[in-house]
């Protein structure tokens, strides 16, 4: 069958394997998940937004990391319990392609996330009194800025060269709709745009890849000949946490979206790594940056007290 990809066309999602005894409970534990996403993420941006403390470049950039953590969620979980409750896994194929569009937007703007965050720790920790002049107010806009005009200017790119194909498969293969699974659709010529994914994936993840191996070497260093013990362990446990974020994102994009490009890997396999990547970044983010950092924790504490404070009034 071959048509065009206009919104009369339905395309199939990859069905999820419930039973009408196992509906509901899915459904609750899919909402519960979804709920305490978005109020941990939201808790982390109020309290950064409303604290006069956390006006700081690092906080700043963090600010963004939970409102790619909120994209990411809201473009998978609100259709995801759609389809237990109505055991449809019908979906058009405009609604697919604005699905896996804003997923690629915060998967990649979560590593250009990490990785400017990054580039903030190697120069507090490496050149700390150079740390107000590098990141002024002016040069933090600009960072700010070039993360999402790059993630944005890709995955423009990246999903106007679908509109070239017509569809001949209607079946996604995956759970939820992404770059991968929509080039599948089409039996044209898609090598153009498997190149330019393979070059994404080289430019986004390998760039960020050597940012972070190259900075955290330098703070390692900085951190080794430093002769405060305060300081030491202050520097490595903020990088520490930050590192740990990063290499969930990076090796789990990483696995998923090349285990499209083998055929020998289980597709079971697959579409559990590819769920991982949307639930658990969302989901351990803002619970290990609100634990481990020790100013966020404080203001977070300070929100809550405030806000039930004045509830019971």
């Amino acid at each position: 069958m071959s048509t065009n990809a206009s919104s009369a066309v339905l395309l199939s999602l990859e069905t999820l394997g419930l039973s009408n005894v196992s509906m509901y409970p899915a459904f609750v534990i899919g909402t519960l998940a979804y709920l305490f996403i978005m109020f941990c993420n939201l808790l982390v941006l109020l309290s950064i937004a409303l604290s006069k403390k956390l006006q700081k470049p690092m906080f700043v950039l963090l600010f963004n990391l939970p409102i790619s953590d909120m994209l990411g969620a809201t473009a998978f979980f609100p259709h995801l319990m759609l389809s237990i409750m109505t055991q449809n896994r019908l979906i058009s194929h405009p609604v697919c392609v604005f699905q896996a569009f804003l997923i690629h937007v915060y998967g990649t703007g979560n590593l250009l996330i990490l990785t400017a965050m990054a580039y903030d720790r190697y120069i507090a920790i490496c050149c700390p009194l150079r740390y107000n002049s590098i990141m002024s107010p002016h040069n933090l806009v600009k960072i700010i800025v070039t993360v999402w005009f790059i993630t944005f200017s890709i995955m423009v790119t990246l999903f106007s060269m679908l509109s070239r194909f017509k569809i001949c498969r209607t079946h996604v293969v995956d759970l939820y709709c992404n770059n991968p699974s929509l080039l599948k659709l089409y039996c044209e010529d898609t090598r153009d745009n498997n190149y330019f994914g393979v070059f994404g994936i080289v430019v986004i993840q390998g760039g960020s890849l050597l940012v972070i191996l190259y900075t955290y070497g330098q703070i390692l260093r900085t951190c080794i000949m430093n002769s405060q013990p305060d300081t030491r362990k202050k520097a490595i446990q903020t990088c520490g946490t930050h590192l740990v974020v990063f290499l969930i994102l990076e090796v789990n994009t990483l696995v998923t979206l090349m285990a499209h490009r083998f055929k020998g890997v289980s597709p079971f396999l697959r579409r559990a790594l590819g769920v991982s990547v949307i639930v658990f970044p969302p989901f351990l983010d803002p619970i290990i940056y609100g634990l481990k950092t020790a100013e966020l924790k404080e203001s977070i504490k300070m929100f809550l007290t405030r806000n039930m404070g004045a509830t019971k009034l």
